[in-house]
């Protein structure tokens, strides 16, 4: 992996565009998140340089710092595990939440985004693969949470989150992936905005199967130390 963000950052628009080209679609319909976790600034700030609008992060703390030193438009998603406690601190910062999976978690989101006068963009996110050591929704329980979110005026429901199984090969993603799309597919329509799947070993196959929201991190910034 190149260590030229720039160079990394073409090379992903070239394979999301011929990944959308396979599955008919047009590469504007694709949203590259570049995931900044234990990235520092000055490499975010090149990527900024390279066009990338949209970044994740994992960690509340580590986010908060770089996004008050970062001053470009960018905006940023928090696609981590979200404790409660951190949703008062999240909330400001991130335009998008990818990571609602349990009831309790929306209310305090909801609150906070009441507090500050926001509509919180949130995803849900659904444990496709029914992995025990994985967050998220299990499948069955997601229409009642989908349910409860949409009842509060101060969340924004706009989709699903989800991720595969760690495979050898990408196309074993593929049923995981198709999964979490027929769910998708099932949204009353006003929800179904943004499907977030996909992530440096098997984006592409994700983005055939309706992805509208990939999250790259190592095919961008390289292996982390």
């Amino acid at each position: 992996m190149s260590t030229d963000i720039a160079r990394n950052v073409e090379i992903v628009r070239e394979r999301i565009a011929r990944a959308c080209e396979r599955a008919g679609r047009s590469s504007e319909s694709v949203i590259l998140i570049a995931v900044s976790k234990t990235v520092e600034v000055a490499r975010i700030q090149q990527a900024i340089a390279a066009g990338v609008e949209h970044f994740g992060e994992n960690y509340y703390q580590e986010a908060r710092e770089k996004i008050q030193s970062i001053s470009a438009p960018v905006c940023w998603h928090f696609i981590g595990h979200l404790q409660k406690n951190k949703a008062r601190g999240v909330v400001p910062l991130f335009e998008w939440i990818h990571t609602v999976d349990d009831e309790e978690l929306a209310w305090e989101i909801h609150r906070r985004a009441q507090a500050v006068g926001k509509r919180q963009r949130v995803l849900i996110e659904v444990n496709i693969a029914r992995e025990p050591q994985k967050y998220g929704v299990l499948p069955e329980e997601l229409w009642s949470l989908v349910e409860r979110v949409v009842s509060m005026p101060h969340l924004q429901l706009e989709g699903l989150m989800g991720m595969a199984p760690l495979v050898e090969e990408a196309e074993q993603a593929r049923p995981y992936f198709a999964a979490l799309r027929r769910l998708f597919e099932q949204l009353p329509p006003e929800h179904r905005v943004h499907l977030s799947m996909g992530m440096t070993q098997d984006f592409e196959v994700a983005i055939e199967e309706g992805a509208t929201m990939v999250r790259l991190g190592t095919a961008i910034f390289g292996p982390r130390a």
